[in-house]
């Protein structure tokens, strides 16, 4: 794992960083795979980077979207990740839309709808049973929480290790979510932060030694690179590698 730590002046500065780090990525997939996988995350920080994007010159028949995890509401609710992706980006430029691979959730069974999308995924990247995709692009946040994607702390989702994706559990509510070997199997991880709310979370994960459980982003460690992106505000206390 190629682990590299980078705190960034400001929001603004940790956005740009963000997009700089995307951008780079999309010719080594287009060359080797022909192909760039891009699975994104919600919450409010990688807004202003999905707004950055829209303007952006891609060749956006060569690129397919995914999400990270979803609540499970309709996609036209304003809790839906995927709303807030449509539109920011997605909708605002001529994405084929074969190329768009929201979470389902209105089936009305949330396992279920996880299991339609492990197909879906398995038909994309052609793996067998047994197997995990690579992402290319990973996008993450933390909470405050230390939690990841929909893996929250002290759930049984985070030791589901056979399934790409899995159902996990918001204080009783359920939502579809990658699963920690899925997230693991990325080529690329980046961890998009901001806040001074997540400091003490922060500390907790980088700690030489923790409770993964209780700290859900320490189990994030991929075979690929992994990139923690920290405005000041969110990594003033962490050391940069």
């Amino acid at each position: 794992m190629n682990k590299n730590i980078e705190v960034l002046a400001n929001k603004e500065e940790l956005i740009n960083r963000s997009l700089e780090l995307i951008l780079a990525q999309i010719p080594t997939a287009l060359e080797q795979r022909d192909c760039f996988t891009l699975a994104l995350s919600g919450g409010s920080t990688p807004k202003p980077l999905y707004q950055k994007l829209s303007a952006q010159k891609l060749p956006l028949e060569k690129i397919h979207i995914f999400w990270g995890d979803e609540r499970y509401v309709a996609s036209d609710h304003a809790d839906s990740n995927q709303l807030m992706a449509r539109q920011a980006w997605l909708d605002q430029v001529a994405f084929p839309p074969e190329n768009i691979h929201p979470m389902p959730t209105t089936g009305g069974d949330p396992v279920a709808d996880a299991q339609k999308y492990e197909v879906e995924l398995r038909q994309f990247f052609q793996v067998a049973p047994g197997e995990f995709p690579q992402f290319d692009v990973m996008l993450l946040g933390m909470g405050d929480d230390g939690h990841t994607a929909s893996l929250f702390p002290n759930t049984a989702v985070l030791k589901e290790d056979t399934n790409l994706v899995a159902v996990g559990d918001k204080s009783g509510e359920p939502r579809i979510t990658l699963t920690v070997p899925t997230i693991n199997h990325a080529r690329c991880v980046m961890f998009v932060v901001a806040g001074e709310n997540k400091r003490p979370a922060l500390a907790q994960v980088f700690a030489e030694t923790g409770d993964e459980m209780m700290y859900p982003s320490r189990l994030i460690q991929p075979m690929g690179e992994l990139y923690w992106l920290l405005d000041q505000a969110a990594g003033a206390e962490i050391a940069t590698t």
